[in-house]
């Protein structure tokens, strides 16, 4: 490879030398911080907005179980046309040889009928009806808790997203970085050797690293590219659309400086799941109630007024019309239903020992995971501290070897070995970081301390402007 051949390489890699940038590059991209992309996330993601429109629906739902306190009024007409009428017959002689013992009948109606009236009805004593609107109350509940755990599902994958990003962004810049030094080996070995100071396995060995580093720099740009498309899908924009993400992992090393003292104070009090499981248990709770009291009276309140018409034609003018009204009360005493309501409470109160089973081992499964996350992030914290040592160390060692081959006092090996762990030892650095931040984001998603008031109460107004 002469200078002139690797001064083309470097035009044909010219790209990577500037920072990695989405495809479209006729308009500079709009970096996002996290806190933008939390924002966007929970107002475009699409399982938020489905969590929204279920509480919408609930709440639909316990208006219309609230309206059976209500009178439930209904209206009703009608038309009768006989076809044939009704024949009655009488066991006494009516005089006059008319019908009557003698075996004959009459004919009693008219050809048309008509009808129209107004019913009503409400229930008075119910309690199995009050203790459904109990239930409805905490389907809301139920539904809001929901829609909060989208919105931590949400965060929690937004920040995997994003932090995957940066660590896309910094492997591309320890490739790239590699690729430039060796690329300038490879210079500065063809000048040696074109001066007969370098023999020809040394340039061979120094075009071989750098031929070696070129498919590196090309996968780190596709993760970045994989990364942002991902960050966009879970933000729940258009994947054309030109975003890139600012900052860098260096920035939330800070972070890493973390109590795990404190884990022993650690409370799933907040967890959505457990939450989501307790209104369930309150939930067949009120259920056993509800079905008992389905062996309780019920008194209900009924009205009705109708008025009706008979006649052989059409001429409602000079019809007479009679009207039918009546109020009354109505007692219903269960007595005997086969076992069914009995059954019915039974299986109310095996649903709830499942719920409490099921209670118990998520909550050990849930603390399984929280010692998980603390334990990743203590061994990411230890990790970073090395890592930076390392990364400081290999620098040097790397400065070292490349004026101690200048002046022939180290082979080409020794550079490229030190190379290879100024390389390996940036990358640890950059994951020791991701790691712990993925572990503290996972850890938060656990605890669920995000969209909750002082109070205890669901807010799911979060827009994590001021974060």
């Amino acid at each position: 490879m002469t200078a002139k051949s690797i001064s083309l390489v470097v035009l044909l890699f010219l790209p990577f030398l500037a920072p990695a940038q989405p495809v479209d590059t006729l308009s500079p991209p709009k970096l996002l911080t996290l806190e933008d992309a939390l924002r966007v996330a929970l107002s475009e993601n699409a399982s938020v907005q489905v969590a929204d429109r279920e509480i919408e629906r609930t709440g639909y739902a316990r208006k219309g179980t609230y309206a059976s306190l209500f009178p439930q009024v209904s209206g009703s007409g009608s038309y009768q046309r006989t076809i044939k009428k009704q024949v009655m017959y009488m066991d006494f002689d009516l005089g006059g040889g008319g019908s009557g013992g003698s075996g004959g009948g009459f004919e009693v109606g008219r050809w048309n009928t008509w009808s129209a009236g107004v019913s009503a009805s409400m229930p008075l004593v119910n309690a199995q009806l009050w203790k459904s609107l109990a239930i409805s109350d905490q389907d809301v509940e139920l539904a809001v808790e929901k829609a909060r755990s989208s919105r931590l599902e949400t965060v929690n994958q937004v920040k995997q997203a994003f932090f995957a990003c940066l660590l896309a962004k910094e492997a591309f810049e320890v490739y790239k970085s590699a690729y430039e030094n060796a690329l300038e080996n490879c210079n500065q070995i063809q000048r040696r050797f074109n001066a007969q100071r370098a023999s020809e396995l040394d340039l061979t060995r120094a075009k071989t690293t750098l031929s070696n580093a070129i498919p590196n720099v090309y996968d780190a740009e596709s993760s970045v590219l994989l990364s942002l498309w991902q960050l966009k899908a879970v933000m729940g924009v258009n994947l054309d659309e030109n975003i890139d993400v600012a900052g860098s992992l260096g920035d939330y090393a800070d972070h890493m400086l973390y109590d795990l003292q404190e884990s022993g104070e650690l409370s799933l009090e907040n967890n959505s799941t457990m939450r989501q499981l307790a209104i369930q248990a309150e939930q067949l709770a009120q259920a056993v109630k509800a079905q008992q009291y389905a062996f309780l009276p019920t008194l209900s309140l009924s009205f009705n007024y109708s008025i009706n018409a008979m006649a052989n034609d059409y001429n409602f003018s000079e019809y007479r019309w009679s009207p039918y009204s009546f109020v009354g009360l109505s007692l219903s005493v269960p007595i005997f239903s086969g076992g069914q309501r009995l059954n019915a409470v039974r299986q109310a109160r095996v649903q709830a020992q499942e719920l409490d089973i099921q209670r118990a081992d998520t909550e050990r499964q849930l603390k399984i995971s929280i010692r998980g996350y603390l334990n990743q992030m203590e061994t990411a914290m230890k990790s970073f501290s090395s890592a930076q040592s390392a990364a400081g160390t290999a620098q040097k060692a790397y400065d070292i070897a490349a004026k101690s081959y200048d002046v022939g006092r180290s082979t080409l090996t020794d550079l490229n070995d030190a190379q290879l762990a100024l390389t390996q030892s940036r990358l640890a650095v950059s994951q020791a970081v991701y790691n712990f931040v993925i572990a503290k984001a996972r850890l938060e998603g656990v605890l669920g301390a995000d969209f909750i008031g002082e109070d205890g109460s669901v807010q799911l107004n979060k827009t994590y402007d001021n974060e």
